[in-house]
């Protein structure tokens, strides 16, 4: 097995994610890490070559000049590859040591098959989730197959093309597009949950939980490609439930003063549980009203871009 993750500008999340793979249980005959150093500074090459001397992993390095986006370090790593069956995952992660026992393990009972692991918040970082933080958790199979844990056979990879890097240098579901293409091609997916990776905990403050609210214009291209990605949506066409409480109070502005009421009163109501079950006050409401509005207008955009019906 190869493990390829495409890392910038993160020097300390590198060490822990290098650190966690020095531990893994498998035979270090088994398996090699190939770390590509998408367009970082000087930090990244340097724990880099820190542990190129320490000599425990079986490990290669491939730096670009500049960063080339999620797909393109990616694709630069995963061609470099000499195993058969090729697991990513991030340098924001810490996988478990047994993390690629298990992946080998369920590729060895499902040959050819693309397996995805479980991935949850690192518990090491609990005490910084809340309404400004941003993390990831997967606890079942797709239907977005993050890159965060998950392994392809190579020969499917060349055969797809690898990640389309047309998705642009920043987080777009560009993992999602290449897990739909492939299943499109006749590939199957498979669920590994002894596969465990932690997640780190980042608290991004709420300019940076707005940022990554704004990002999401592109994904509706997935959409719009892969029809079967609805499943992803609420109702078919709403982003999630958020988008369609927020539309829903809009049109209902429309209507007689009475189901004016009782729609935004719902839409509070329901707003007030949401606030405090991510850590914020009642008067966290407002914030989250402005995130999915802007949310709303990234997905809008990006449906009226590639010309699907995505709310």
């Amino acid at each position: 097995m190869s493990v390829v993750v495409s890392t910038h500008d993160r020097p300390e999340r590198l060490r822990a994610l290098l650190r966690a793979l020095r531990d893994q249980r498998v035979g270090r005959d088994r398996f090699e890490a190939i770390i590509v150093d998408n367009g970082s500074g000087t930090a990244t090459a340097r724990v880099l070559e820190d542990e190129l001397a320490r000599g425990e992993l079986a490990l290669r390095t491939c730096r670009l000049p500049a960063t080339r986006g999620p797909a393109g370090g990616r694709n630069a790593g995963w061609r470099l590859a000499r195993a058969p069956l090729v697991a990513f995952t991030d340098d924001d992660c810490r996988p478990a040591p047994d993390w690629l026992d298990a992946l080998l393990a369920t590729a060895g009972e499902h040959p050819g098959a693309i397996v995805q692991g479980l991935t949850r918040p690192d518990p090491d970082e609990e005490d910084r989730r809340g309404l400004f933080s941003h993390t990831v958790s997967i606890e079942q199979l797709g239907p977005q197959y993050e890159t965060c844990n998950i392994m392809y056979p190579r020969a499917l990879l060349a055969v797809l093309g690898g990640f389309d890097e047309g998705f642009g240098l920043r987080p777009a579901r560009e993992d999602t597009d290449l897990a739909w293409r492939a299943i499109e091609s006749g590939a199957r997916t498979v669920f590994a949950p002894a596969a465990l990776v932690r997640h780190a905990v980042e608290a991004v403050g709420p300019g940076g939980r707005l940022r990554i609210a704004a990002r999401w214009g592109p994904v509706t291209r997935v959409i719009a490609e892969h029809p079967q990605t609805r499943t992803m949506l609420y109702r078919g066409y709403f982003w999630n439930v958020w988008h369609y409480l927020l539309w829903r109070s809009l049109l209902a502005m429309l209507g007689p003063r009475w189901l004016r009421r009782l729609v935004l009163t719902r839409h509070l109501m329901t707003m007030r549980a949401r606030a405090r079950s991510e850590g914020g006050a009642t008067a966290a409401i407002g914030f989250l009203l402005v995130h999915d509005a802007v949310e709303c207008w990234a997905v809008a955009r990006g449906a009226a871009r590639y010309r699907t019906w995505v709310l």
